[in-house]
């Protein structure tokens, strides 16, 4: 196992757990406890971990992107159960687009075999992999630049591609939900992407998991008011609900 597939085992194992021993990972992983260390050392370094006596806890921080192979296997219940609630929502012959979450690719996977005739616009790598044998599909790439870390294509060639079309039906996600500040995530390209993605489509699809609900993270992408639908695994608080429900915003749950 090569380092960096390594770590980013560590990654999920804290994600799952919320903590790691560096003796249990030793004998997980078949290798010296100092390895694990620098492992959890480089983790530390890269805000994606918080080093303690013995091992390592996950950092909880709304502006750090995880590698996208340990975000897939996040909260995966909670963003099936949001994938299968917006596939009812995609009908046949539907114009659609969508980001490069994780929850993203649970929707593809929902509506893959059950969907005829989709012509979808993504800036997901993972997406386009998943549908590369879809012959009935027409699935458009937005083009630019490989994010570091993450099966996504970003920059202003993406945004500038997505906002020449307009379609049916647009998916993001985001990393924070609050009633003041909005729709946030942790970085700038990605918010970008996301802005476009909105403005392109007819309705607007808000992918939220019950977690997400009054966080704030780094970059504003819009209002929440600029979405039409919030979809998320659970019932939230009942000011969200009030609140939604005065601004004229399904909410599916």
């Amino acid at each position: 196992m090569l380092a960096i597939e390594r770590r980013n085992a560590i990654l999920a194992k804290l994600n799952a757990e919320g903590k790691v021993i560096v003796a249990d990972l030793s004998r997980a992983f078949d290798v010296t406890e100092e390895t694990i260390r620098r492992d959890l050392e480089k983790l530390d370094n890269e805000g994606l971990a918080k080093k303690t006596y013995g091992g390592a806890i996950l950092t909880q921080s709304l502006h750090t992107d995880l590698p996208f192979n340990v975000r897939k296997r996040a909260n995966v219940d909670l963003k099936q159960r949001i994938a299968e609630r917006i596939a009812d929502m995609i009908n046949d012959g539907d114009y659609i687009m969508m980001d490069a979450s994780s929850t993203a690719i649970y929707v593809t996977q929902f509506i893959k075999n059950k969907k005829k005739n989709i012509t979808l616009i993504t800036n997901s790598v993972e997406i386009m992999l998943e549908l590369a044998d879809k012959e009935d599909w027409n699935v458009l790439s937005t083009g630019g630049a490989l994010k570091k870390g993450a099966l996504a294509l970003v920059g202003t060639s993406a945004e500038r591609m997505i906002r020449g079309f307009h379609v049916d039906l647009a998916v993001c996600s985001c990393k924070g939900l609050d009633i003041n500040m909005g729709i946030t995530d942790s970085n700038e390209k990605d918010s970008c992407i996301k802005q476009a993605i909105f403005s392109a489509a007819e309705k607007r699809v808000l992918a939220v998991d019950s977690t997400k609900f009054d966080k704030i993270s780094f970059v504003r992408v819009c209002d929440t008011s600029e979405v039409d639908v919030i979809v998320t695994d659970c019932k939230p608080a009942e000011r969200w609900v009030e609140y939604l429900r005065g601004k004229d915003i399904e909410l599916v749950y």
